[in-house]
């Protein structure tokens, strides 16, 4: 892929490597690597979040607690039917139900 600086409109069906600033309208498709900043307008669309069962989400091993984990990432508890909030990244990192009402720490 080529690197390039550019200004102005622009149309790519290769991607992008670096930082993108700047107002994008239109869709963002595929996997974003980093941090989005700024307002997320999801009026026309849907925020979808991971979900797992609540057997899942205290299993230290279980790929919702060792992939991609950071302090804030959310998953829905299927079994209880809840919000959950990573406290922290670390596998065993407790998850807050969003409500504040329970924390489950995973072993």
């Amino acid at each position: 892929m080529a690197n390039t600086t550019f200004s102005g409109p622009v149309n790519s069906t290769n991607g992008f490597v670096g930082a993108v600033t700047g107002a994008v309208t239109g869709a963002v498709t595929g996997d974003v690597t980093g941090n989005v900043t700024g307002g997320v307008d999801a009026t026309s669309a849907y925020v979808q979040i991971n979900s797992a069962t609540a057997t899942a989400i205290a299993d230290a091993t279980d790929a919702i607690n060792t992939a991609n984990k950071v302090a804030g990432t959310l998953v829905l508890d299927t079994t209880n039917g809840r919000v959950m909030v990573a406290v922290g990244a670390d596998a065993t990192s407790n998850w807050a139900v969003a409500d504040g009402s329970a924390t489950v720490t995973p072993s």
